[in-house]
Parts: C-alpha cells; structure tokens; sequence
C-alpha cells in the first residue's frame, strides 16, 4: 500500500496525527474530498496498516503519571530466553510507555511514565533484577516535554 499512497492520503495521515478526532467530513474539507471518497480513503489506510489506532494524548498528571523517565538498556546477552524474558518484562510493565531496540550502544531505549521518584526506583531495581538479562542501565529524568508523537505541547506557562 505505501506504493500507491497519494498526496492525499499523506495529507489525511498529517492531519490525523494532528488531531485523530477529525471526522470524514472535516478531512474532507481540508484534502478538498468529498466525504464518502475520505472515508474510503481512511477505511483503506486503516485496513492496510499504516493507521495503527485512534488514541487520546493525556498529560502526565491526568493519569496520575507526572514523573517520565528515559532508560538505555544493554542485555547481558542476546539468547532467546533473556530476550523472551525481557520483552515479557516490558510488555507488562504499565509504567512502560514505549520500547525501542537500538543500534548503537544500548540495546533498548524504554520511555517511562510514574507518580514518583520512588516508583522510578522500584521500577529500575526489577529491570536491573532480570535474571540473566540485563547488563546495564541508564537513566535520565525528563524535566520538561516539549514535544511527544510529532505534537507540540502547549506551555503551560
């Protein structure tokens, strides 16, 4: 399908991104489609993949969340099993937020989201307590978001 997206389809795609509470209607009017040809669009861009869902962006303190963290992870090894029980680690972890595997190095790079320094601790202390997984961690609290998914955040200020 990325074959033969078009210019419109990439503009729907920016904008959903935007906004992904755009109805067909209002897409319509800013590609400059009718609103049945946008919604077929949207339907064929949903089937093929390329839009993964509709979510809302909340602020850090709506989910009780206001501490964000970036971690680097190096895995003592790359054995199927420590991978395995790494990724199950991640996958359930709710604090979590997204996982990256890197070149470079570090072998993932995990954004994290908790109420609190404490939380960040605990959370550390299970990742660097993997059994036979992970050989280092690395840090950093995140003092400001400037911006997350491709949006500006507003300033609060």
């Amino acid at each position: 399908m990325t074959d033969s997206i078009d210019d419109k389809d990439r503009r729907m795609l920016d904008l959903l991104r935007q906004n992904g509470r755009l109805t067909n209607q209002e897409l319509a009017d800013l590609i400059g489609l009718s609103a049945s040809q946008c919604s077929r669009k949207r339907i064929a861009l949903e089937q093929a993949g390329l839009i993964l869902g509709y979510h809302a962006q909340l602020s850090p303190e709506a989910d009780g969340t206001p501490v964000m963290g970036v971690v680097e992870v190096r895995l003592q090894n790359h054995t199927g099993e420590a991978v395995a029980i790494f990724h199950d680690f991640v996958c359930k972890a709710d604090a979590i937020r997204d996982v990256l595997k890197l070149t470079g190095d570090y072998d993932y790079l995990l954004k994290v989201a908790v109420a609190d320094l404490a939380s960040l601790s605990r959370l550390i202390q299970e990742l660097a307590g993997l059994r036979n997984c992970v050989s280092h961690l690395r840090t950093s609290v995140v003092l400001e978001r400037l911006k997350e998914a491709g949006v500006v955040i507003p300033d609060k200020s």
